[in-house]
């Protein structure tokens, strides 16, 4: 048959597509964070200055650590356009992400 491999089962870089070969190309290419999902530390947002979350779509869930000390995360909902305020007082502002590759 012309359909599939024969005999072995397909590698990972062989079956995959759409968002997941994008994920795999780029990992194998050295980049182990491709849709940027890390935890990021930084400046405090304020409504001059806010802090800009990179998303490829046009809203994000983003998680809120308040405090330092904080026992939990509040989560909100942000979206393109102006900057949007957290309960505690910090500011994001959504921004176009980079292509993964």
């Amino acid at each position: 048959s012309d359909i599939g491999i024969s005999g072995r089962i397909p590698s990972a870089s062989e079956q995959a597509t759409g968002k997941e070969k994008t994920e795999h190309d780029a990992m194998m290419a050295g980049n182990n964070d491709p849709f940027d999902m890390t935890f990021h530390e930084g400046p405090w947002g304020t409504a001059a200055n806010p802090r800009l979350v990179p998303s490829h779509f046009d809203e994000r869930i983003l998680g809120c650590v308040c405090e330092p000390d904080a026992t939990q995360i509040i989560y909100m909902n942000i979206k393109k356009g102006d900057p949007q305020q957290c309960d505690c007082g910090h500011w994001w502002k959504l921004v176009e992400a980079k292509k993964a590759m």
